[in-house]
């Protein structure tokens, strides 16, 4: 497995881009001085030996450096053990609605927004247990396997909006029904499936197939996330989504239902507002849950990869001095670059 251990050091690629720009500036300063003392053209004939491809070579072989040398102070790793380590822990599928309908921002930032908060912050609680995630709206994926990788949870969490499924609606029962059978076969381990979503337009059968995971030693909990009183959704261009009819369209928290779906689970109804609230139930709900022997598979002993990253910046620094902008005289027979 591949990381970087001081991944903000990344954030110093920013600077790449300038460094262009500064680039495509100076060509253009450059072109207009020389025009100041005649034709291009005739001007290039008086400086044969001097080539612009060998400057732009140049300044890509630098910007290669710079780039490099970010890499490597980053830190990157390759994990070269896998261990098979037996822990103490549970199982927890996430099935996270995606509807356009979650963009509502009766919750601050916006109800999708607050759900991601909530997961992140429920797995930087978790130590030794195993973490999925399912995505729904009108149809339901599996975007994370059950894993006990929390870095890796956490990546997929950030890349998920509503674009990822074109099926609009809440298809609650199909979401329940895909993480049912999303755990591993492992025996007595606590299971719970959060289901976090705002219930509108729900599509029926939500309530058996919750009861089914509950017969299968499953708990099903239920995050209603959004005010029962109904909010405008935006229509992420400063405006508010309209209906066929051109009627703005509403969105409400479909409360009793969700209610309904975590009793038939055997799980809890948490309402999720604008505090803290919500996280606190979740995470002594989950605290109760059975703690059973669950395998994890581990990569340890991660080695420095950046001894390979600092002789290739060795290279394109040793290729940058070597190229002059002008042609060498001891290599003049060679035309690799004219």
């Amino acid at each position: 497995m591949f990381r970087f251990e001081d991944p903000a050091y990344l954030y110093l690629l920013v600077i790449v881009p300038i460094l262009v720009l500064v680039r495509l500036w100076g060509i253009r300063k450059r072109k207009m001085q020389l025009k100041k003392f005649g034709d291009l053209t005739l001007l290039k004939g008086l400086m044969p030996d001097v080539s612009p491809v060998r400057r732009g070579v140049k300044f890509w072989l630098m910007i290669a450096s710079v780039m490099l040398l970010i890499i490597m102070l980053a830190r990157p790793q390759m994990g070269t053990k896998i261990n098979q380590e037996q822990r103490q822990g549970i199982e927890v599928l996430i099935a996270l609605d995606i509807s356009n309908s979650m963009n509502a921002e009766d919750v601050e930032p916006s109800r999708l927004d607050k759900s991601k908060m909530l997961i992140e912050n429920l797995v930087d609680n978790f130590t030794e247990d195993k973490v999925g995630l399912v995505v729904f709206a009108g149809d339901a994926f599996v975007q994370l396997p059950i894993t006990s990788d929390y870095v890796s949870a956490k990546m997929f969490l950030q890349n998920i909006d509503p674009s990822l499924i074109a099926v609009q609606g809440t298809n609650l029962a199909e979401a329940i029904n895909l993480s049912s059978k999303s755990f591993t076969k492992q025996d007595k381990v606590g299971r719970a499936i959060i289901v976090i979503t705002d219930g509108e337009d729900h599509e029926g059968g939500a309530v058996e197939a919750a009861k089914k995971a509950k017969k299968e030693g499953m708990r099903v909990f239920v995050l209603g996330v959004g005010s029962t009183k109904g909010t405008l959704l935006p229509d992420g261009h400063g405006g508010y989504m309209k209906d066929n009819s051109g009627q703005e369209v509403m969105s409400a928290l479909n409360e009793d239902m969700c209610k309904q779906v975590a009793e038939a689970g055997g799980g809890a109804y948490i309402h999720v507002e604008n505090n803290n609230m919500a996280q606190k139930q979740l995470d002594n709900e989950i605290a109760k849950l059975q703690k059973g022997d669950i395998m994890s598979v581990v990569y340890s002993e991660y080695d420095e990869q950046f001894q390979a990253v600092g002789i290739l910046l060795l290279l394109a620094l040793i290729a940058e001095t070597l190229i002059l902008e002008s042609r060498n005289p001891l290599f003049k027979r060679i035309k690799v670059f004219k």
